[in-house]
């Protein structure tokens, strides 16, 4: 098995990093596999729904595709609930960290913040202030999260409605994942202040 020489990296040579770089990029082909995997891991998670964190994915991203959404709004509403395993707290952020470098700083942002978005529908229940998503009220782009929210999110745990399987998305997934990560041309301008600026 190849393997660099050094114990310690500042100890590389441009040969190990040579190697580490072709290796890396070797493991990436299989990403959307990953990703196909920790979606089906969803179908044995967090109790209680009428369908299953997988069943809400797939439904969320059926509904955005419906809508006539792209494939980076498809893709990134497919993942957005990813993080739930992981980062139950803050599962936003880490989908958004997975989409970001493949699809346009607009729908990373959506993603990083459906989490607090979502608590209109249910935060007064726990005594939580179910507006705090006014904190980004002047944000350019607080209304397609809303919009996320009221159409592919808080509307996808319905049994009856009409959900493809998993295969349905799988080009899209292959095509927003074979981009070059971080291309100016795909991702545009990112918020100055980062994913958390107000404005």
């Amino acid at each position: 098995m190849d393997q660099v020489s050094f114990t310690q990296m500042k100890d590389g040579t441009a040969e190990d990093y040579a190697l580490l770089e072709r290796l890396e990029d070797q493991f990436n082909e299989g990403l959307v596999e990953r990703l196909k995997l920790a979606l089906r891991k969803l179908d044995d998670g967090l109790s209680g729904y009428k369908v299953s964190r997988l069943e809400h994915s797939l439904q969320s991203a059926a509904r955005a595709e419906a809508d006539g959404g792209d494939d980076d709004l498809v893709v990134a509403t497919l993942l957005h609930d990813l993080g739930d395993e992981l980062a139950p707290y803050n599962h936003s952020q880490l989908a958004a960290s997975i989409v970001r470098p493949y699809v346009r700083a607009e729908v990373t942002w959506i993603i990083h913040h459906h989490g607090l978005f979502q608590k209109f529908y249910y935060g007064h229940f726990y005594g939580e202030d179910r507006n705090e998503r006014e904190i980004y009220k002047d944000h350019p782009w607080y209304q397609k999260c809303v919009d996320f929210c009221e159409r592919y999110d808080q509307a996808a745990f319905d049994p009856d409605y009409p959900t493809p399987p998993l295969e349905h998305f799988e080009p899209a997934l292959r095509r927003v994942f074979a981009r070059k990560p971080f291309d100016p041309d795909v991702i545009g301008e990112e918020p100055a202040g980062g994913f958390d600026s107000r404005v």
